[in-house]
């Protein structure tokens, strides 16, 4: 996969996203910003800061994901295969549902992912080496170059949703002390709140049954 790299970008989902609509780019392409002052997280939450820290997002025809993946999962998808990729580095987190990077009780970075036309589109940042957006940090030394090479070479191996999924079942258990954003819409605006995942069961194509309803992670 080709990899475009800048020093400074306001957001790499938002760059990259621009240029497939605009068919300046296509699949498959991953852009790398060492730096980034205005990136995109989940609900429209920012997700910047400097260099040392990880900044990317990829695009990837649907087409070329296993057949299995549910879409509406795949945050966990893409989060789980870098958080085995980051364990080659020596270093331990866990996924928090459905797309935050957590080590210990500390959340160091998210996923977000987006669907345009037949591609989809997923953005990755993490506090490799600095606390920003008032999070912790990993205090690594590993560099954001090496990590998304290593990253996309694990992810284009493509492994199935159901071996993604067995694993990550058993790690969803460290989910349940914490609680996530649920989102839901009424009469056309978005409405949401924070919910305990303390009764929280996981289904396996990546939804939650929770109060009785089936929860889908959408990001």
């Amino acid at each position: 996969m080709e990899i475009l790299s800048f020093d400074t970008l306001p957001s790499t989902q938002t760059y990259l996203i621009e240029k497939l609509e605009k068919e300046e780019l296509k699949a498959p392409v991953s852009i790398l910003a060492y730096e980034q002052n205005f990136g995109v997280g989940s609900r429209d939450n920012s997700w910047s800061g400097g260099k040392g820290n990880f900044f990317a997002s990829m695009a990837i025809d649907i087409a070329k994901l296993p057949e299995d993946l549910p879409l509406s999962s795949a945050s966990i998808y893409f989060s789980f295969i870098m958080k085995k990729t980051l364990e080659q580095f020596d270093e331990n987190i866990w996924l928090k549902w459905p797309n935050d990077f957590y080590s210990n009780d500390d959340k160091i970075g998210g996923t977000i992912t987006k669907k345009i036309n037949s591609v989809l589109v997923c953005g990755i940042g993490i506090n490799l080496k600095n606390s920003e957006n008032g999070y912790r940090a990993l205090q690594s030394d590993i560099s954001p170059e090496i990590l998304l090479e290593k990253y996309l070479f694990e992810l284009q191996k493509f492994p199935k949703w159901k071996q993604i999924f067995s694993e990550y079942e058993v790690e969803f258990e460290l989910s349940k002390k914490f609680s996530v954003h649920i989102e839901n819409y009424q009469n056309g605006h978005e409405n949401g709140c924070r919910t305990s995942l303390a009764e929280a069961s996981l289904c396996g194509d990546g939804s939650l049954l929770l109060g009785g309803k089936k929860v889908y992670s959408l990001r």
